[in-house]
C-alpha cells in the first residue's frame, strides 16, 4: 500500500512538473519580444560633435523610462570610421532591430549600413547621407541652403538698417554641405548692392570648424583690410576664434560677427546682449534626438517603416531658423555641451 502510494504521488508531482513548464513557455511565448535600437554617434572632434553624443545620451536617457519594458537603447561613441563600423557590426550582434547613425564620414559607413539594411534593420542615418544612395532608409538632414539664406537674410537687413557696408566670409571646409550655405549666404547678401565682401564677390576662405584656423584667417582680414563692419562665420565654433582675434587687435570698428548652428556658448551671448553676437542659424546636433524618435515612433505603430522597402531614402529635413534675442530662451538648454 505504501508503496502505491508513493508511486501515485511520483505521478502526481511529474504531472505538475510538466503543466508547470508548459504554462512557463505559454507565458514567455506570450510576452512581447523586447525591440533594440543601437545609436551610433562619433566621439567629440570639435564643439558640433560633441553635441551630437551629448544629446544622443540624452534622448535616450530621457525616454528610457517610457519604453523600459518594449524598448532597449545602446549607444556608442567612435572615434573613427574604422571604429564605426566595428562598432555597428557589434550592435548587429548584440540583436538589433534599428539602427540611428550620424556617421564619421559617409564613404566608409555606407557598405555596412547597406548590409545591415539587407538584414532586415531598420536604418535611420542622421546628417551625413550615404553613398550610393539607393535603398531605403530614413534620411534625417538639417537644412544647410535654408541655414546660409536665414543668416544671408539677417545680416544684410541688420546691416543696411546700421548704415554698414564691408564685410568678409568664412567658409568651413571644401565639402558640399559647405558650399549649400554659403552658395545660400551670398544670395542674399548680393541682394543688397551697397554690401561689399572686401574677399570680392561671392569669394571665401576655409576655417575648417576650428577656432584656432578662424583666429589665425581673421588676424590675416584684420592686416589686409583697415575698416571691416561684419563677420560672417558660418559655424559657432569657429566663430568663437575669430572673436578672439577682433578682441584682442583692439579693432572697433566691426560691429557684427555671426556664427551658425546654435551653440549653448552662443546661445548665452545672445541672451547677456552681447554687442557683437547677436544671432546665428540653427543647424543643431540635437537633430540626432530626432532621428532616435524617428525609430522610436517607427517601432511603436506611431509611423510606418515602408520606407525599408523603397529605392532611395526618404528625406526629412529640419529647417533652419534665426535665433535671436526675441526667441533664444526657446532653443537654450543649460545643461547642453553644445
Amino acid at each position: 500500500m505504501k508503496k502505491w502510494m508513493i508511486v501515485l504521488c511520483c505521478v502526481f508531482l511529474a504531472g505538475t512538473l510538466v503543466l508547470f513548464g508548459c504554462k512557463k513557455k505559454e507565458a514567455e511565448a506570450a510576452k512581447p519580444e523586447i525591440v533594440k535600437i543601437g545609436i551610433a554617434v562619433p566621439t567629440a572632434d570639435h564643439g558640433w560633435t560633441g553635441g551630437v553624443g551629448w544629446w544622443a545620451d540624452f534622448k535616450v536617457k530621457e525616454i528610457s523610462a517610457q519604453y523600459a519594458d518594449k524598448i532597449e537603447f545602446r549607444v556608442v561613441h567612435s572615434a573613427n570610421p574604422t571604429a564605426q563600423v566595428a562598432d555597428v557590426e557589434n550592435l548587429v550582434t548584440w540583436g538589433m532591430n534599428y539602427l540611428v547613425i550620424l556617421p564619421h564620414e559617409s564613404a566608409p559607413l555606407s557598405p555596412i549600413v547597406r548590409q545591415i539594411h539587407d538584414q532586415g534593420i531598420r536604418c535611420i542615418v542622421v546628417d551625413r547621407g550615404l553613398e550610393p544612395d539607393n535603398f531605403g532608409y530614413v534620411y534625417i538632414a538639417g537644412d544647410n541652403p535654408g541655414m546660409g539664406r536665414e543668416s544671408g537674410k539677417w545680416l544684410a537687413a541688420q546691416m543696411k538698417a546700421e548704415g554698414l557696408t564691408n564685410y568678409v566670409a568664412q567658409g568651413g571646409l571644401p565639402i558640399l554641405i559647405d558650399t549649400q550655405r554659403m552658395e545660400g549666404f551670398f544670395a542674399e547678401m548680393d541682394k543688397e548692392p551697397s554690401l561689399v565682401n572686401l574677399e570680392g564677390k561671392d569669394k571665401y576662405q576655409f576655417a575648417n570648424f576650428s577656432p584656432q584656423d578662424s583666429l589665425r584667417l581673421m588676424e590675416t582680414h584684420l592686416q589686409m583690410y583697415p575698416k571691416i563692419d561684419a563677420v560672417f562665420c558660418q559655424d559657432d565654433d569657429a566663430m568663437i576664434g575669430a572673436l578672439q582675434a577682433i578682441k584682442e587687435s583692439g579693432r572697433t570698428d566691426i560691429k557684427i560677427v555671426m556664427g551658425g548652428a546654435g551653440s549653448k556658448a552662443v546661445y548665452e551671448m545672445i541672451k547677456a546682449g552681447d554687442p557683437l553676437v547677436r544671432a546665428t542659424t540653427l543647424y543643431h546636433p540635437s537633430m540626432i534626438a530626432d532621428g532616435i524618435q524617428y525609430a522610436v515612433d517607427v517601432a511603436t505603430g506611431a509611423k510606418n517603416d515602408s520606407f525599408h522597402t523603397a529605392s532611395q531614402s526618404l528625406t526629412v529635413v529640419i529647417p533652419s531658423a534665426l535665433i535671436d534675442k526675441s526667441n533664444v530662451d526657446q532653443f537654450y538648454n543649460p545643461e547642453s555641451t553644445f
